[in-house]
């Protein structure tokens, strides 16, 4: 009889990084989106919120690109390299079993 894991604590650090780095991905999208209608110093709080939690994608973006981009367009930028990011990260978890499989693999 072989051990398997619990779906939820047996791959929670699997879990925690991918809810992590989508959390912040999708709310750079939102960020991106929601800069048309917002005044940057808006006081609406759904708009503070998506700023906070975008900020980490959109210090990677600003790292990451060329000083010619616009601040514009940093938000998105930010969501491309997160989910860049949260699909290695994902790779790598899988291969190094932390994360769960789809099915297991069956002959001998």
């Amino acid at each position: 009889m072989s051990f398997t894991p619990d779906l939820l604590v047996g791959y929670l650090p699997f879990w925690i990084v991918n809810y992590g780095l989508a959390l912040v991905a999708w709310s750079c999208l939102a960020r991106f989106t929601m800069q048309a209608f917002m005044a940057p110093g808006s006081p609406n709080y759904i708009w503070r919120a998506f700023r906070v939690l975008s900020a980490p994608g959109v210090a990677v973006a600003r790292g990451l690109t060329p000083r010619y981009v616009v601040a514009l367009w940093w938000p998105l930028l930010g969501a491309v390299w997160v989910f860049g990011i949260r699909f290695a990260a994902s790779l790598a978890m899988l291969v190094a079993g932390w994360a769960p499989r789809l099915s297991t693999m069956q002959g001998g």
